[in-house]
């Protein structure tokens, strides 16, 4: 677990943009069962979290569809919210940074950290306004 002195400022870079965090599996279960599109961003400390997936998420959200509801959880912090969160992300494997679009609770669209590390936020947010496109 880290101190939550030094996760702060990065739960705020995506709730100072709207996105909900969840903290438990209930909440978790709900997000995912909400009518319409989720985005779910599997928050990190890591640096490609600050680097590109936080700001690709930001980015994003400036496209014309957009998911009706954004969600976060923090791996390394919310460790029951963040495995549950996992689950419905079956059949890809654990991995933070990620970001999942779901609608109606279905798993549409994938990023994991391989599609996220050492690319560009401007491309991570295209990836993204692109499945906003389609499925939002």
């Amino acid at each position: 677990m880290y101190p939550p002195e030094l996760v702060k400022p990065m739960r705020e870079d995506l709730t100072s943009i709207g996105f909900q965090e969840l903290h438990t599996e209930s909440q978790v279960d709900e997000a995912i069962a909400q009518k319409g599109t989720t985005l779910v961003v599997v928050n990190s400390v890591c640096g490609c979290a600050a680097a590109n997936a936080r700001p690709a998420a930001r980015m994003s959200l400036q496209n014309t569809k957009r998911p009706d509801h954004l969600v976060t959880v923090f791996a390394g912090v919310d460790k029951e919210a963040t495995e549950k969160a996992r689950d419905y992300m079956v059949p890809f494997p654990p991995s933070s940074p990620s970001m999942a679009l779901f609608k109606d609770g279905e798993l549409v669209h994938m990023l994991e950290r391989h599609h996220i590390e050492g690319r560009p936020a401007e491309m991570i947010a295209e990836n993204l306004t692109e499945a906003y496109n389609e499925f939002c």
